[in-house]
């Protein structure tokens, strides 16, 4: 269930999208310890899988996300490791 980062350069990290945008899960990165790709895996971080910001903590971390019809929280430590692409 890991990807790569497209060549061309079109897939970036959850922990990157600004609250209130869209994006497709691409897959999860290389790096992931196995744990943590499993959790991401396990809440429904799979690839082709719609994911919003919905909104962040004043200091940036934690970050809610709505994943399929629920709203989880990530660390940005955490959402790293989740490749998308941004459909805007």
């Amino acid at each position: 269930m890991r990807a790569v980062e497209a060549s061309d350069g079109s897939a970036g990290r959850l922990s990157d999208l600004s609250p209130g945008r869209r994006a497709t899960v691409v897959g999860l990165a290389d790096g992931a310890p196995p744990s943590t790709a499993r959790r991401l895996a396990d809440l429904g971080f799979t690839a082709g899988t719609p994911v919003q910001v919905v909104r962040r903590a004043p200091l940036r971390d934690p970050v809610v996300y709505r994943v399929k019809d629920y709203d989880l929280c990530l660390r940005r430590a955490q959402a790293a490791h989740v490749l998308i692409r941004d459909v805007r």
